[in-house]
């Protein structure tokens, strides 16, 4: 129930039912954002895990890979008759000085998106694009990093209610009364879930209780439970693609765009030098800015696409992961709770009402199947 369907099943909340994570994604990428991901580091930091310069490199690689292409493209757009007119060894000039120039050009563009990636990158709306856009990502969070606790829900749930259906039968025997059957299966539902979540959570900090530790069985896991959440979060959330997708075309892409447009406007005068005026005076003046446009167009769209790759995307994830896990594996206990706690906190007593409701319903043909 907390985590399935997926997607609304009837009309919830009445007539139907969503998982209770799925239906509040929006909550949940907030608090990803906000207990977790704020706590292990700053946007700058985590920009810079995934090593700037290593992406420039592969943006300029890609881009290099098809520039006369992109060259002629742009300018017989703006002016084909200009480029037809153009030798050969003159094409070969602008292809070359654009390649000569391109590396450190982005390399460049890339430094200044780093040092001003604060105001650029919006993690908050990157988590929440994401978390709507594939809801079973915040399933596969608490899941993968909860999946012994859940199962420790399950398991203890049978184990506390064999002890407590022998408490059951003991005060059946002293008093076999009707409403016993349907009493006990409330307060079982109830208990069974209430004691569960108190050994997962709880006690926050490590007790030293004679050769035993004791701790919340959560909090025991941090050291893994980091690994496996950065895992996620760098490679489902936070990669490269989406990152610099966000940086391109999200609510703050205005200063990135104008980062690059400045950039690729001087390589385009750079290239025509000293000719600059009689480039302008050929191809007309409006023509040669809307040409400059273009070319910082092609650029930002290639930058875009050309992150998709799946190999560079693992490679980068990986950088992210490592520097994420280590920053988790040194948060506080309390701290570090936030990761998985959330998922019950608001809707526990939600989650310990349905037990009892279903241990309640369980009394009730209890007592029916045996008295008839």
């Amino acid at each position: 129930m907390l985590f399935y369907p997926i997607e609304p099943v009837g009309k919830p909340p009445f007539l139907g039912w969503v998982g209770i994570l799925p239906s509040r994604a929006e909550k949940m990428a907030r608090i990803t954002t906000n207990n977790t991901l704020n706590k292990v580091g700053t946007v700058k930091e985590l920009f810079h895990a995934m090593d700037p310069d290593k992406i420039a490199a592969h943006i300029t690689t890609i881009i290099d890979r098809q520039l006369p292409f992109y060259i002629e493209e742009i300018i017989l757009r703006e002016n084909p008759t200009v480029w037809e007119m153009l030798p050969e060894v003159a094409k070969n000039r602008i292809i070359e000085e654009v390649r000569l120039q391109l590396p450190a050009t982005v390399h460049r563009m890339m430094q200044d998106i780093s040092i001003n990636v604060e105001q650029m990158l919006d993690v908050h709306h990157l988590v929440l694009h994401q978390v709507l856009k594939d809801r079973s990502i915040i399933n596969r969070i608490f899941l993968s990093c909860g999946q012994k606790e859940f199962d420790f829900i399950i398991y203890s749930g049978a184990v506390l209610g064999f002890f407590f259906g022998l408490l059951q039968m003991l005060a059946w025997w002293l008093y076999p009364a009707w409403w016993q059957l349907p009493f006990w299966g409330i307060f079982v539902g109830f208990a069974t879930n209430w004691v569960a979540l108190r050994i997962i959570f709880q006690p926050l900090n490590p007790i030293q209780i004679g050769p035993y530790l004791l701790q919340g069985l959560f909090l025991k896991r941090q050291p893994t439970v980091a690994v496996t959440w950065s895992e996620i979060i760098a490679n489902d959330i936070l990669n490269v693609e989406n990152v610099i997708h966000n940086l391109l075309y999200g609510p703050k892409s205005d200063r990135t765009q104008i980062i690059i447009r400045t950039y690729i406007r001087n390589i385009v005068d750079e290239v025509a030098g000293i000719a600059k005026p009689v480039v302008q005076w050929v191809v007309g003046l409006e023509h040669y800015i809307h040409m400059k446009e273009a070319a910082s167009d092609r650029v930002i769209s290639l930058t875009a696409s050309a992150l998709g790759d799946t190999d560079f995307k693992r490679q980068e994830a990986n950088l992210l992961k490592n520097m994420l896990s280590t920053r988790v594996k040194e948060l506080s206990s309390t701290s570090f709770q936030d990761f998985l706690r959330p998922a019950f906190q608001e809707d526990e007593i939600k989650l310990i009402i349905i037990g009892g409701a279903l241990g309640f319903i369980t009394g009730v043909l209890q007592y029916f199947i045996t008295f008839g």
